[in-house]
């Protein structure tokens, strides 16, 4: 298992908590704004569930071209 960032965590929770609320706010108020919630809250709880659950981490590749062989370039 891939161990994230604490600070990708933080961001995930809170994106997917406001995502849900954002989408449980027309629900239940049946407002003229609705629309405008879920524009937000659809995303925000994709973005949310996407960065808790990327396994992939920035990896920093060595450049082949500038790889030094025997200690001098």
């Amino acid at each position: 298992m891939v161990k994230h960032p604490l600070s990708s965590i933080i961001v995930g929770i809170i994106l997917i908590v406001l995502g849900v609320v954002l989408i449980m706010v027309p629900v239940v108020s049946k407002s003229e704004g609705m629309f405008v919630s879920l524009i937000y809250g659809i995303p925000s709880l994709v973005i949310g569930i996407v960065l808790l659950m990327w396994k992939k981490e920035d990896n920093i590749e060595q450049r082949k071209d500038r790889i030094v062989k025997g200690g001098k370039k």
